[in-house]
């Protein structure tokens, strides 16, 4: 269980002992979400992540019911396929076994079925309870249910120490609601109003009783609904103390709502059916997830990046989370760019790792964040982020031919160009590198920013200025779309200076970067402009981006990816077996992400390697097929695979993780060698192969531009069909054998 987070160098989640649940139940809506125990409680008897919280502060840290004060018998617990409700069965265990005559058992296990629903809905936890009585006699039982809330940071849960904390203020009780308010040294006050339904027979600070009758066959319901509000010092001194949140509804009419609500939002997505069911579970796995992780900003929707650490805007995920997915829902990619442009840096603010033009890291809004206590308030320690930012751009227009957006946020574009060419590149030597500026910040500011992540063959740390290998093939990339892009606006000379810094950039990558006994790139170019001769998966970022001649991107698949040392039978690990610091059990220096392999397989198909590709589809469908409600974590450990073994867990994984739930629709874009045009108002596939375990793929409603069609794609032993069911407006389907 994670327990600690190392402050200053080591922004590293700690795991000092097992988790007391190891599949916690999840929900989210917006900025709120809650894990459960599989019996619907939060478990406060051992610290945990368990909780409801709301804008990365727990708002409930403890839940329990009780039947005659014993905890019911578990009896099954699933989560809806759309991630929106959790529902729990359970029944009693035998009661009234202290009753004087020991023989006789007043309620005999399994009389009483208990059903608990669970909603989360606009700030608010909804439950609604139905007990039924499946005995011969009436039965009378007191149910109870215990709550408490501690207020504490999400960066207390995950260990950091507080040499002062807000203020507990006096529970408020009434009939049939308790208020349980929190001072924060923020200046913000937080309460956590628990409602029942019907008023209780008691009701105190941290309980309530129901005395329940209940004859054969009846049964009784019962609701009780956690409200998450607070107000900021402003808004108390302008008389409130409360923020303004929605009414509180009924159970079952906050439940229409939600349902009509995520109905509305999968109107028009483009759908995935194949021949293998379990590949649908997969798919629509993900898609869940990625809506669950969804949160509607002012500026549009954006992926939260995983639950519980996680959940806040980040921008390196989202915007890897948008590519992945851009074929499928073009909606998140402009919620991902207008949020990260609202935010781009416009001053240099060392404390913050801020400066012009650079792009968001993180952004959280509890109360440690708001005090200065953690640095993410909003935070800029990423050297990767303002690259993807200029690709997505690029890659959006070309999914869609928004042109009117791109002109909105083309002086933010323009900005983080300039960020690249100037502070990005700190030394002068034309590649992009970091060194923190802020005592507080990230050491390592790639996509593995663990601190022992970026080291030489020796095992040794680089030292900064570190240029990494991945992010120089960002630029590359974010420097092509930014020439498209000036294309269309008209700027034919900044277009050609944009080509013309590309291209010089592929060439010195290749001598900077290459390592001939390595067989591929370098890990990172130190401060001493020393390589990092370490086998990463990296390096295959580069066949991603186009910026791997095809001589190297040869030697890189078939010399390297795939042999054992890096591929485990399951997916291709951070780092090489054989290598200094590799160990399958850490973060990023020897396990799997499925991001990670996702990316790859999209390089690998441009290369021409598509039956690559296909093999990385193959092992994380496994793998899949092992987690569970086959959601992928954000990551696994690297172990080799063993006969009749599956993939094992990586202890503190964020899951549901937006860019792993993601990585299947990157998958399938590989393998289909996917591309859509809206300007010109074509789909091409390039090579495209299905694996082995699908016969075929049905892709319904897929747009572009103005055009919509339905595809079905076929197996056969060496290539592929291809159907167009449905087409609605002008749209061109275009194959690439």
């Amino acid at each position: 269980m994670a327990e600690r987070i190392q402050i200053g160098d080591q922004w590293y989640v700690a795991a000092t002992s097992a988790r007391s649940e190891e599949n916690p139940k999840v929900l989210k809506h917006d900025r709120t979400f809650v894990l459960f125990d599989r019996f619907g409680d939060i478990q406060a008897l051992a610290p945990g992540e368990q909780g409801l919280y709301h804008d990365d502060t727990r708002f409930l840290s403890h839940q329990a019911l009780t039947l005659d004060g014993a905890r019911p018998l578990h009896l099954g617990a699933s989560t809806k396929e759309d991630n929106s409700l959790l529902v729990i069965e359970l029944m009693n265990p035998d009661l009234g076994i202290d009753l004087p005559a020991p023989a006789l058992i007043a309620v005999p296990k399994g009389t009483l079925h208990l059903f608990r629903a669970k909603l989360l809905w606009q700030g608010r936890c909804y439950e609604h309870l139905r007990l039924t009585n499946h005995g011969r006699d009436a039965v009378g039982v007191t149910l109870g249910l215990s709550f408490e809330a501690d207020f504490v940071d999400l960066f207390e849960v995950r260990g950091m120490k507080r040499p002062q904390r807000g203020e507990r203020l006096e529970a408020i009780v009434g009939q049939a609601e308790v208020t349980l308010p929190y001072r924060g040294r923020d200046g913000c006050l937080r309460r956590t109003r628990v409602c029942f339904d019907p008023q209780p027979a008691t009701l105190t600070s941290g309980q309530a009783t129901f005395l329940l009758e209940l004859a054969p066959a009846q049964e009784c319901h019962l609701y009780c609904t956690v409200v998450c509000e607070y107000a900021d010092g402003a808004q108390r001194a302008a008389g409130g103390d409360a923020c303004a949140v929605a009414p509180r509804l009924h159970y079952e009419r906050a439940l229409r709502r939600n349902n009509t609500a995520r109905g509305t939002a999968s109107n028009g997505h483009c759908a995935l059916t194949t021949s293998n069911p379990l590949v649908n579970l997969w798919l629509d796995r993900s898609a869940s997830d990625l809506a669950m992780l969804m949160t509607d900003l002012p500026t549009g929707p954006y992926p939260y990046a995983g639950v519980p650490w996680y959940a806040t805007t980040f921008g390196r995920d989202g915007l890897i989370t948008a590519r992945e997915c851009l074929w499928r829902d073009a909606a998140i990619a402009r919620g991902v760019l207008a949020f990260l442009a609202s935010t781009q840096a416009q001053v240099e603010d060392p404390a913050q790792d801020a400066e012009p033009g650079k792009i968001l890291h993180e952004a959280r809004r509890s109360e440690m964040a708001r005090t200065g206590e953690i640095p993410f308030g909003r935070y800029y320690g990423t050297v990767d982020a303002t690259p993807l930012f200029v690709a997505l751009a690029g890659a959006y227009y070309r999914r869609t031919a928004d042109a009117d957006f791109i002109r909105a946020i083309w002086p933010n574009v323009l900005h983080a160009l300039a960020w690249i060419d100037g502070a990005g590149d700190c030394d002068g030597d034309g590649f992009v590198e970091y060194a923190r500026r802020s005592d507080q910040g990230l050491v390592q500011q790639g996509w593995k920013d663990s601190q022992d992540s970026v080291f030489h063959g020796d095992g040794e740390l680089a030292q900064p200025p570190i240029a990494l290998c991945e992010v120089q093939a960002y630029v590359y990339e974010a420097k092509l779309m930014a020439a498209d892009l000036a294309l269309v606006l008209d700027d034919q000379v900044l277009a050609q200076r944009l080509f013309t810094q590309a291209a010089d950039l592929k060439r010195r990558f290749a001598e900077a970067f290459w390592c001939d006994d390595l067989g591929m790139y370098a890990l990172a170019l130190d401060g001493r402009k020393r390589p990092c001769r370490v086998a990463s998966s990296n390096a295959g970022h580069a066949l991603w981006t186009g910026i791997a001649s095809q001589e190297h991107a040869q030697r890189l698949v078939d010399g390297r990816l795939f042999g054992p040392e890096f591929y485990s039978g399951w997916g291709i690990r951070t780092i090489a077996s054989g290598q200094a610091r590799y160990n399958p059990m850490s973060y990023h220096n020897g396990s799997v992400w499925p991001h990670d392999n996702a990316l790859i397989a999209i390089g690998l198909a441009r290369y021409g390697y598509t039956d690559k590709a296909l093999r990385i589809f193959s092992g994380l469908f496994d793998a899949s097929l092992c987690f569970d409600q086959h959601r992928l974590p954000e990551l696994f450990c690297g172990f080799a695979r063993r006969t009749g073994e599956g993939p094992t867990l990586y202890p503190v994984a964020c899951s549901p993780q937006a860019w792993a739930a993601a990585a299947v629709f990157g998958l399938l874009q590989a393998c289909l060698g996917l591309d859509l045009n809206a300007e010109k108002q074509e789909i091409a596939l390039h090579a495209p192969r299905l694996p082995t375990f699908v016969d075929w793929l049905e892709i319904r409603r897929l747009r572009v531009g103005k055009g919509e069609v339905d595809l079905l794609v076929k197996r056969y032993e060496n290539n592929v069909g291809l159907e167009v069911t449905r087409k609605q407006g002008e749209v061109g389907v275009r194959v690439e054998i």
